[in-house]
């Protein structure tokens, strides 16, 4: 600045860019067919007029055929939540390719092993869901996927699967079949916690994408001024502070749905690197969880989702690095490799 005054700060990150979901099933677009106005006169345009009028009113303000079909509401006075515990679930799966997409849960990628599921509206509840892993049973046997995903349109109890998931509990050739399913509690771990700050991050904006915790989060903290800040979880799986956490490094304490709490330290504004910390969230030297589970609700979730994401169990060539969080000069290289 040169008039001496304090600089502006930065406006948040954008996210109303947000792509929708690659190898979502879409109605078909194309161009409208209309009749041409040269050739008609007066009365022709008048009986044009009446039709167009008596459609619209049939219509009643429908969406046009060729947009996507809009979330589905969910009942006056209901809440969303993940499928959590030992219940087992029963309904119906499908199978979707989400061509490498990392869906609306922010992963840059598939996972590796292509195991995934999208969650209608009510399970999905509104990115709770993301990160947490469940069983399928169909008529072949069972398949352990991760959720990455929301199904705009499916009702409770459908689970849209990948291809590789379907085949392996039912023959891709019936394209809709029976299940079973439900949670998995405390699943291994592929190793401690990743956190990934978002572009447009900054001292004035703090965005965390936390991975590898194994069970649905239900909480994502972080200390500033020895006190502790929730952050707040948007539907495509970040925790927002929208007045920002200072400058860093942050210390951050994450809790899942299920007790289990880790603080991860040393945590840069590297905004689009994963850094790994050095603490996982259950197991060997892990807090102890506490016995009763919480079931996180939210209100029915949009659908929007992020281009920014984690990335998968085996980073693909133009995945971001993984920087040891426990390094502490900001100048260190990045290290190459995947973060699980």
């Amino acid at each position: 600045m040169t008039d001496g005054s304090a600089p502006s700060r930065p406006a948040p990150a954008a996210d109303g860019h947000r792509p929708t979901r690659a190898g979502r099933r879409r109605a078909p677009t194309g161009p409208r067919r209309w009749l041409a106005a040269g050739g008609l006169a007066a009365g022709g345009l008048a009986a044009l007029a009446a039709v167009v009028a008596v459609t619209l009113a049939v219509r009643g303000g429908a969406a046009p055929a060729c947009a996507a079909p809009p979330p589905r509401a969910l009942p006056a006075g209901a809440l969303a939540a993940p499928p959590l515990g030992s219940t087992v679930h029963s309904g119906k799966a499908t199978f979707y390719d989400s061509k490498g997409a990392g869906g609306n849960c922010s992963r840059p990628t598939a996972p590796a092993n292509h195991l995934y599921v999208a969650l209608g509206p009510d399970e999905y509840a509104a990115g709770a869901s993301c990160g947490g892993h469940l069983d399928v049973t169909g008529p072949r046997g069972t398949v352990r996927v991760l959720v990455v995903d929301q199904c705009p349109e499916c009702e409770p109890g459908h689970l849209d699967l990948s291809a590789e998931a379907f085949a392996r509990i039912a023959d891709p050739v019936q394209g809709v079949v029976k299940v079973s399913y439900r949670a998995v509690v405390d699943p291994p771990l592929p190793g401690p916690l990743t956190f990934r700050i978002k572009e447009g991050a900054s001292q004035w904006w703090f965005a965390v994408l936390v991975g590898d915790h194994g069970n649905p989060l239900r909480a994502v903290e972080v200390r500033q001024g020895g006190s502790w800040r929730a952050a707040a979880r948007e539907d495509y799986n970040y925790w927002l502070i929208p007045s920002g956490a200072g400058p860093g490094p942050y210390t951050i304490r994450v809790t899942d749905a299920y007790g289990h709490r880790a603080t991860a330290t040393g945590i840069r504004m590297l905004p689009g690197q994963v850094q790994r910390s050095t603490v996982r969230m259950y197991g060997a030297g892990a807090p102890v969880r506490s016995a009763t589970p919480s079931r996180s609700a939210s209100a029915r979730p949009s659908t929007r989702p992020s281009a920014s994401a984690t990335p998968s169990t085996t980073a693909p060539p133009g995945t971001p690095a993984v920087v040891d969080a426990a390094a502490a000069p900001a100048s260190l290289a990045p290290v190459p490799a995947g973060c699980g």
